[in-house]
């Protein structure tokens, strides 16, 4: 009875979330049926186990997700997202237009700027130059997630995506985690995703399909959408509906100035993580009153804080005054972080109360005994858990929580480093959290005027397809030559 009712709560969460139903409702709901399945006391597991689950997650991560959101709303309203993607699109104008697309996303992501702020600046930017290039509108949505869903999310070292900072306490590692097995995976995805789109494009100038429905790109429409907004928040650290609770600057900056707070976001996240922490002091942080934790536990998100943050001085300092309203702009940018994080964490109480229950026992025994080793079963747990709640963050959490301890011992038994782990981990969330009821994949659509039936094969060829082959990759290598 306790493994039908953790199917039925997950059943249950995975469907009306699907339908736009609100996970802060949804999770504890479906937890407690879980529970009430197992004869498990339902107060007990609601207000300590799944409370204390969640406020353990927005304890650690919240602070990404507030200078994340801040910094992502900042770069928007000061024009500097805009004047990087029209730079971009001139430099390697219309007969490069996929290129410029996913480059310009890669760029804005890689240097911090939220997935939704990304897609609301390049979903136009692309329309144009598809249009001008002739190719069909249906294959926006995938070169915009190639460009910000993909490496610069999971896989390119130092990437401030709050993916790549959740293994961080749980394995003692760095946002640089195996940089070269990073950098091999992104090489891939990039590769293999550019690869797939300039032949579907050539294919459908064979065909001579055109560009297709000329109907602007509604990213008004999308931004104001309930629906996609209960389903964004759960795989975005930015809450859609504060896109227009403030004002953007009609006169974008050069573009030096536009990129220089990207440069600072992974400049400083490098020199925190390498030179500033080792150098520290932080014998501290054993005491209790400090939570008896200690650097390695806590580093890699100091790491990415300060950087986010630095970089929103840097930008307030050199393009602050083209912010039309800079009050108005904060505030957005903070209120914009809220729900996502409170929503991911649901999914993380969700699942702390399955892990809880007596059931779950077979399910860790399922995923352990996997063949082909630790890496292997970790990719597994977190592919699966990640496809079902359609969250790469929540999936990876609930994996980590559930079994990270374990993994970790499993590392130490076969010689496996940290750092190894870290990367699969993340690359392993990003891949089949990409599944049709994905926030992501439901946003973009929407933002871009697509469908699922039109656009979705291609998002599974550059956001799955290139990701998995590209995990693959990374499992053998690691497995032959260890973390690098």
């Amino acid at each position: 009875m306790g493994l039908a009712g953790v199917l039925l709560g997950l059943a249950l969460l995975v469907w009306l979330a699907f339908r736009g139903w609100t996970v802060l409702l949804l999770a504890p709901a479906a937890a407690l049926l879980a529970a009430s399945f197992a004869g498990e006391p339902l107060l007990a597991h609601w207000t300590q186990t799944f409370m204390g689950s969640a406020a353990q997650f927005l304890a650690q991560f919240f602070p990404l997700f507030l200078m994340g959101a801040l910094f992502g709303k900042l770069m928007e309203d000061s024009g500097s997202v805009s004047a990087i993607a029209r730079w971009m699109t001139e430099r390697l104008g219309t007969g490069r237009a996929i290129l410029a697309v996913v480059l310009a996303g890669a760029l804005v992501t890689y240097g911090g700027v939220s997935l939704f702020v990304a897609f609301f600046v390049l979903a136009p930017m692309a329309e144009a130059l598809f249009r001008a290039a002739a190719i069909p509108r249906r294959l926006m949505p995938a070169a915009i997630a190639l460009g910000t869903s993909t490496f610069t999310m999971s896989a390119l070292p130092g990437t401030p995506a709050i993916q790549n900072a959740i293994p961080m306490p749980f394995f003692g590692t760095t946002p640089f985690a195996a940089p070269g097995l990073g950098v091999i995976a992104s090489t891939i995805m990039l590769g293999f995703g550019l690869w797939w789109l300039g032949r579907a494009a050539a294919a459908a100038l064979r065909r001579g399909e055109g560009f297709g429905d000329a109907t602007p790109v509604p990213v008004d429409a999308a931004a104001d959408d309930p629906l996609v907004r209960e389903r964004t928040t759960t795989a975005h650290a930015f809450d859609p509906a504060e896109i227009h609770h403030s004002q953007a600057s009609e006169t974008p900056p050069p573009i030096v100035l536009a990129a220089l707070p990207l440069v600072v976001v992974v400049a400083v996240n490098l020199l925190m993580s390498f030179v500033v922490l080792p150098r520290m002091d932080t014998a501290f942080l054993a005491e209790p009153r400090w939570g008896a934790t200690s650097l390695s536990a806590v580093g890699g998100v100091w790491s990415v804080a300060v950087a986010l943050a630095a970089a929103i001085v840097a930008l307030l300092l050199l393009t602050g005054r083209r912010l039309p309203n800079l009050r108005q702009s904060m505030d957005a940018g903070a209120n914009a972080a809220v729900l996502p994080a409170f929503s991911v964490a649901s999914l993380v109480g969700f699942g702390a109360v399955v892990a809880a229950l007596p059931a779950f026992a077979l399910v860790r025994g399922w995923v352990l005994g996997i063949e082909g080793g630790p890496l292997v079963s970790l990719a597994v747990a977190t592919n699966v858990l990640s496809a079902l709640t359609g969250s790469a963050s929540g999936g990876l959490t609930i994996a980590l929580d559930a079994l990270g301890p374990t993994y970790m011992q499993l590392a130490q038994q076969h010689g496996i480093e940290p750092a190894l782990l870290h990367r699969v981990a993340v690359i392993g969330a990003g891949t089949l959290d990409s599944l049709p009821h994905n926030g992501a994949v439901v946003t973009l659509l929407a933002v871009c005027g697509s469908t699922h039936a039109k656009s979705y094969f291609d998002i599974v060829m550059v956001g799955i397809i290139g990701a998995l082959v590209a995990l693959v990759a990374v499992i053998a290598l690691g497995s032959l030559l260890g973390s690098f």
